[in-house]
């Protein structure tokens, strides 16, 4: 008696586990139905300064290149502010050479127009200029949750 007992009970269990798992299989979605980046995707970081990639964003990136996205680097400065901007271009190519981002996926500006300063306030409308025209040369898509009408 104790044994069909146990026997149902087993039977019982695998039997919710079945549908539990048929069921979740059911409700998964596609990585483009979550939002999700595909395996391949490329993958654009946008910087203020050198650095910025390892103290911030460097969890996201490894994540990124761990799933095989292309990742791609913009950094809108050169980190000149104490005269040391050769030295922290160096560095930045450095640390995404670390994080998986090769250096011809770097692209750093060197702009008077975006100085590293924290007493400078740049100007927005130049900033997304710079940024569409980037995205545009080097062929990004934004994918239609990110697409939207430029006045």
């Amino acid at each position: 008696m104790e044994v069909e007992a146990l026997l149902c009970v087993v039977v019982a269990v695998l039997a919710c586990g079945l549908l539990w798992v048929w069921d979740s299989a059911g409700r998964m979605e596609t990585p483009r139905q979550a939002g999700l980046l595909e395996v391949g995707s490329r993958a654009l970081l946008v910087i203020a300064h050198p650095d910025d990639e390892a103290m911030f964003f460097a969890p996201t990136v490894l994540g990124l290149v761990r799933l095989k996205h292309q990742v791609s680097l913009l950094c809108f400065s050169a980190g000149n502010y104490y005269n040391q901007g050769e030295i922290r271009k160096k560095e930045l190519l450095q640390s995404c050479d670390v994080l998986g981002i090769p250096s011809s996926c770097v692209m750093i500006i060197d702009n008077r127009d975006f100085p590293d300063n924290p007493g400078v306030q740049w100007d927005t409308e130049l900033v997304a200029s710079v940024l569409l025209q980037h995205i545009e040369v080097n062929d990004i898509n934004l994918g239609p949750a990110l697409r939207r009408e430029v006045p």
